[in-house]
């Protein structure tokens, strides 16, 4: 009993850290200070979670939650530039589907709901992105930038199969396509695209 309360103590602090310090402006505007806080709020429990513990976790809507944003968001942020910042990828996805199925993303509101549905806008397969533009136009419709950015990068998959701003971080090198891609702009161009088009219809 000791050992749940104190696994779920640290859920609810990391919900605590990522919601209500960092915020939309920390979850959008990156940046070095941003990596620090979240490797030093974070570090210990992704490295637990990454070695496949934090299972207590998975109890409960909010338990879920915290796992997901520390397997999918906080790594992007601790292990920004390489290749660990993609390492717990695919236990953030399981970890969203299966709360999801359990319907858990709805007991959350506002804007963290978000989180349970970016680990399908993060994953390099085409059903996988399917199902998040699906999942933001049903379950936060109110969020329209929010469903341009899974459209965006449902576009970049649907093209290179992968994402290629992550080949430095992985240390694979880009084809000719995706580096004329890159240097037209990359994603931020994607979304310019994306929303002009979007503007205009």
């Amino acid at each position: 009993m000791a050992e749940m309360t104190s696994t779920m103590a640290s859920a609810q602090g990391l919900l605590r850290f990522w919601l209500d310090e960092m915020g939309p402006k920390g979850w959008y505007s990156g940046g070095e200070d941003i990596d620090r806080a979240c490797r030093d709020a974070a570090g210990a429990l992704w490295e637990d979670a990454a070695a496949g513990g934090l299972g207590l976790w998975l109890t409960d809507p909010r338990g879920a939650l915290a796992y997901v944003v520390l397997t999918d968001q906080m790594p992007r942020n601790i292990h920004r530039g390489g290749a660990l910042a993609f390492a717990t990828d695919a236990q953030a996805r399981a970890a969203a589907r299966g709360a999801i199925l359990r319907g858990w993303d709805l007991a959350i509101e506002g804007p963290a709901r978000q989180f349970f549905y970016l680990p399908f806008v993060h994953a390099e397969n085409p059903g996988d992105q399917d199902w998040a533009v699906d999942l933001f136009a049903a379950r936060m419709p109110q969020d329209i930038d929010q469903l341009l950015h899974a459209r965006a990068h449902r576009q970049v998959i649907a093209r290179f199969g992968r994402f290629p701003g992550r080949n430095a971080a992985r240390g694979l090198a880009d084809t000719p396509d995706e580096a004329d891609w890159l240097a037209q702009g990359g994603y931020g161009a994607e979304v310019r695209r994306l929303r002009s088009e979007v503007a205009g219809a």
